[in-house]
């Protein structure tokens, strides 16, 4: 499936683009060498097999998303079940490089409790052990959405975990899952074929 990064460019070290909800994403990735590794790289004595050590788990979701439900929401309504502004501006004011506080906002009066970013990372200083990257796809009025893909070290932790927070999210009307899979990624080199045919 081919997909696109509609204004994709590096901010504060992080990839951005727009997804077809109109949103500017990927302000919840790291933004250093050294934390992308450490979310997605499996690491010796973490538990996973030797031949994992240097690799990373991958996840693919091809998510359709009602673009045209999407779209009659007023902007107000999209922002609230996001989130975040459009730009990825936190909707206490704080700027997208910084984390929100919810501890000030129980309640969910500014960014409401089942909203996207408030049910995937409920503490958004500590964000979910995962590196994300989606593509947006588009085959036809009907058919648009998102090839959703992340790489982490441990999947319960990761993607999973996402996962169970996510149900009953204020966006889940607006989504539906229509592929995808696990996927093992390897280290480089020849070393990961040693690894995994003498052991």
């Amino acid at each position: 499936m081919d997909g696109t990064r509609p204004e994709n460019r590096i901010e504060d070290g992080r990839g951005l683009s727009r997804n077809p909800s109109h949103f500017t994403e990927g302000h919840g990735n790291p933004a250093t060498a050294a934390e992308i590794t450490g979310r997605s790289i499996v690491k010796a004595g973490q538990g996973e097999p030797s031949w994992a050590v240097g690799g990373s788990y991958q996840v693919i979701r091809i998510i359709r998303l009602a673009t045209h439900f999407w779209d009659r929401d007023t902007l107000d309504e999209q922002e609230r079940i996001t989130g975040r502004r459009r730009n990825g501006r936190w909707l206490d004011g704080a700027p997208s490089t910084e984390g929100a506080v919810f501890a000030t906002d129980p309640q969910g009066r500014t960014t409401p409790l089942n909203s996207h970013v408030r049910t995937a990372a409920p503490n958004p200083r500590t964000a979910p052990p995962m590196v994300r990257r989606s593509y947006n796809y588009d085959r036809g009025s009907d058919d648009q959405g998102l090839i959703f893909s992340c790489f982490q070290n441990d999947l319960e932790k990761g993607f999973e975990a996402v996962q169970r927070r996510l149900q009953g999210e204020a966006m889940a009307k607006y989504t539906l899952t229509t592929g995808g899979g696990y996927f093992f990624v390897p280290p480089p080199g020849d070393a990961w074929l040693d690894a995994i045919t003498d052991g």
